[in-house]
């Protein structure tokens, strides 16, 4: 799979072939279980998606929700897109060191982590990270790297 068209979640799960369904199945379920109240599962970007709602925060810079946790399967690899957590240099390093601590290869993109059967989630130390941003620190920091860009730019908002 490279872009799914799928426009619901159930659609999506349909159209993966097993046993990349189940892969992704078990990892939607993990989000799920430590994904903060608040967030809401959508479709978005060929992939699967939890946002905040536009409901609750309307002032993004595309008019679309703020997504905090991504799932997809791709073409060579299955990815965890961690849009809040990933900025961080020092969650990042206890990413690292957590995975080689456990003789795992940790294969990390700029937000994405990129997982497969050979290489599975290092759940214990993923499962903490994503339920360590409620929506109200994720909108804060959303808007802190905004209010960043905006001086890098002389002031001029996005």
């Amino acid at each position: 799979m490279v872009y799914s068209t799928a426009t619901d979640v159930a659609a999506y799960l349909a159209g993966l072939p097993e046993p990349r369904r189940a892969r992704i199945e078990r990892a939607r379920a993990f989000v799920q279980r430590h994904l903060p109240a608040g967030y809401e599962e959508t479709m978005g970007y060929g992939m699967i998606g939890w946002v905040v709602p536009l409901a609750r925060y309307p002032d993004t810079y595309n008019g679309q929700p703020l997504t905090y946790v991504a799932l997809a399967a791709q073409k060579r690899h299955d990815a965890l897109y961690l849009m809040g957590l990933l900025g961080d240099p020092d969650t990042e390093q206890r990413l690292r060191e957590g995975y080689a601590q456990r003789g795992l290869r940790l294969d990390l993109g700029r937000c994405c982590l990129r997982f497969s059967e050979r290489h599975p989630l290092a759940e214990d130390l993923i499962g903490p990270l994503i339920a360590s941003m409620p929506p109200a620190a994720f909108i804060a920091q959303y808007e802190a790297a905004r209010r960043s860009a905006a001086a890098g730019r002389g002031g001029r908002a996005s």
